[in-house]
This record gives C-alpha cells, structure tokens and sequence, in this order.
C-alpha cells in the first residue's frame, strides 16, 4: 500500500547543538517509565485506522503522538523503522458499506486516501511500512497455519479460533482481570459469548465465508482473516519478533494488542512480541466520546476545509500530554491558533533572546515520556520574552552575543519543527 510523502525534518545537530537524549516512556505492561536503551536504531508498530470514515482528532492525536516520538528518537540519532497497517477489511467497514450501499473496497479506499491527506497536512512523518489486511492476507494465513501447528488453533462453525491460553503470558500486556477482559471484548468487538468456544476469551483467526461478504482462497479455506492476527502478522514481517514499541490508543490494550502478542509469542515460541507498550489515551468532544452516532465528531479535513491552519492543530493537540484522556472544545484551536500566531511573531524578530537554554528544555521534557505540553510552556517563555522586548534586559555588549541572538530565531524555528514538527 502507497503511504504518504513525509515533511522534511531540520537537524539541531546540524547547527551545532549535538543530540538530545532517548525519550523514557511509560510501558502499560509494567505500569512504568522504561529506558529502552537504544543505541542506533527503534522499530516502531502503531496501529492505524479502518477507513470506514474520515480521520478525526482522535486519530491526529494518536498520530501525532508517535510522531513526536519518532523526532525525539531522530534527535538521538537513533534511526526508527516504522510500520502502520490500515484495517481494510473488518466488520465495522463492511457494516458502514452496507449502510450507504457503497462497494466497501472504494470506501476503503477513499478513506484510505483522506488519512493520507490529512497526515501530510498534520506534517507527520510517514510509516516506512504502511500496509493492508487485504495485501497481507498470504502472511497472516501462514502465521495461523503456525499456531495451528502448535495446537493453538480450533474451529467453530467454520471460523478458527486461536486458544488464548496456550501462551503463559496471556494477559500481561493490560494486566487485567477476567471479568474485565471479558467485559472489553465484548464491548470492542470479541464474542465471549458465542456457543461452541472452548474460552470465552478465545479470539477469531480466520472467519470463514459468508454469504454477501468479501472472501479469500487459502489453505485454511474461504474467508478473511480476523482483526488480532493481522497486526501480528504485519509486525513480525517488517519488524521482527521483540521490536522496540507497540503504539496505538489505550482502547487497544484489551483485546487487540493483548491478543496480538499473545498470538505472535505462541507462533514463534518467543517472548516479548514488543519491548514496551506505549498507549495513547482518547479524546472526548465537550465531556462525550466521539462517535458518528452522536453527530460529534471533529474532522481533521473539515476544520482544513473551513480554513484552519493544520499547524495549529496539531498545536493544540500538543498542549496536552499524549498518554491522558483528554477533552476537546472549541477553544482548542482557538487558543491554538493565538499560540502559534504568538510563536510566529517571536521568530520573526530581528533578534531574540539566546535559544539554547530552550534547545535543552524541549528536549528534556520529551525525554520525561514525551511531555508536550512543558515543552509547548517552555517555548512560550521564549515568545513571550522575545516579543515582550526583554531583549534589552538581557543583552550584554559584543559581537558574540549579538551573533547568538541573530540567530536565535533560527534556531527556534528549527527547533519547533525538529522535535515538536510545528512549522513557524
């Protein structure tokens, strides 16, 4: 699948500001900050969207999110290969084609394109891997053959099921107990409760076909593959067994990203399928979770089209940390949008207070689990200072120092949109 062209990111290294530290992040498995203690290189998985609708704040926060992560790991100079999937084929997609008596591969596909829209706008750095279900259904089969070959695998009615209990660590990742797994997958798409299962919480491998559905040839039969598996498959495939982040919003914990490595650990007889597991929390619309039944949900493409700047977007998004569940109003972007206006006249000033100390600032605060929003305040001492023409107060006599503060707006920008990929 084609993923989107990726902005350019400026180097601080590059102007002589070395490199900045490996962000600490918060591992849901562990309930802690974890050091992963990468030296050249991060593999990165992030679950994506599936496009039966267009993208909304929630996704452009999660997004966002790893993004920041991505630029904090450039700035250590530590190279990052990053895959994200698209859910081209699931249920919700299939239920919203029926809906609107559109073909469910042109839905895919339009959304699919409007994603991809918005993330170049956001200016969030493209997955080098961005894959399909459907692309990827020869790799998913083999994985399920290989856990069949463990004695992972049963069938229901034509469906296999993969027996969630034959890993050890089943249940690590969100640490949850029974009830609540089972509560959650029933509410996010499971059936504990479906006759024939040898555990309510075995989750669907391969579904096998339906009349009036979308299906596949392969050795397991005709059908398509389940939601869980499908990450797994794409993740060992381009990333490898134990890579450095599972990423996603903390409404995968359970079932999908505890069903996923549980399948991947079985299939390969290997633990960990990630190093860590850093989540994203959600977004709520005026105290409500956004959903297309309710009518509220915020849509990056509608606020462009309306004519909001998409910098001051993400900027808004940025002012709050990553890993809460946060609200959203409309005087987001609007403060936002002030905030960015402010930044943009602070660099546009012939001459500013020395960047360097804030250099060092950003970077710490994305090192502590990528704190935004202290680096966000942090740069709005710098503005505030620098358009308050407090210049006079801290400027010394010498060339030297008129040097620093000619340059610092420079410096800023490049700051800005190195770490925080904010354009001013």
């Amino acid at each position: 699948m084609r993923s989107w062209p990726s902005p350019l990111v400026p180097s601080l290294a590059d102007r002589g500001l070395g490199t900045g530290p490996a962000p600490l992040l918060w591992d849901t498995a562990t309930q802690g900050l974890v050091d992963l203690e990468l030296s050249a290189a991060a593999r990165l998985y992030v679950c994506g969207i599936t496009p039966y609708d267009a993208t909304h704040i929630g996704h452009a926060a999660t997004y966002i999110a790893y993004d920041v992560l991505q630029r904090a790991w450039r700035d250590a100079g530590i190279a990052v290969s990053y895959t994200q999937n698209v859910t081209d084929i699931d249920d919700p997609l299939l239920e919203r084609a029926r809906v609107t008596g559109e073909n469910w591969s042109a839905l895919a596909d339009r959304e699919t394109e409007l994603f991809r829209e918005d993330m170049v706008a956001l200016r969030v750095l493209a997955p080098d891997h961005f894959v399909g279900a459907v692309e990827s259904i020869p790799r998913i089969v083999a994985l399920i053959e290989q856990l069949h070959e463990r004695g992972a695998v049963y069938e229901v009615g034509g469906d296999r099921y993969f027996r969630v209990h034959s890993d050890p660590d089943f249940g690590a990742v969100g640490g949850y107990e029974e009830a609540t797994m089972r509560r959650l997958s029933a509410e996010r798409g499971g059936d504990p409760d479906r006759p024939g299962k040898d555990d309510p919480l075995d989750c669907l491998l391969w579904r096998g076909a339906r009349n009036g559905e979308p299906s596949w040839e392969s050795a397991l039969g005709p059908g398509r593959p389940g939601w869980h598996v499908e990450c797994a498959a794409m993740a060992l495939e381009h990333l490898g067994m134990s890579f450095d982040v599972q990423g996603g919003g903390n409404d995968l914990i359970f079932p999908h990203h505890e069903m996923s490595a549980s399948e991947a650990q079985v299939a390969l007889d290997d633990w960990p399928f990630a190093r860590a597991y850093v989540h994203a929390g959600m977004v709520e619309y005026s105290g409500e979770k956004m959903s297309k039944s309710r009518g509220n949900l915020v849509l990056v493409s509608q606020l462009r089209r309306a004519g909001h700047d998409p910098v001051a977007l993400r900027l808004a998004l940025l002012a709050q940390h990553y890993r809460h569940d946060r609200g959203w109003d409309d005087h987001n972007l609007a403060d936002a949008e002030q905030r960015l206006a402010r930044w943009r006249a602070a660099v546009d000033r012939g001459a500013a207070p020395d960047a360097r100390p804030l250099v060092g600032n950003v970077r710490a605060a994305l090192a502590a689990d990528l704190d935004t929003p202290r680096a966000v305040a942090a740069i709005d001492v710098w503005a505030e200072t620098a358009i308050g023409g407090a210049q006079e107060a801290v400027a010394r006599e010498g060339a030297e120092r008129m040097a620093e503060e000619v340059a610092a707006p420079s410096v800023v920008r490049t700051l800005c949109d190195a770490l925080l990929g904010v354009a001013l």
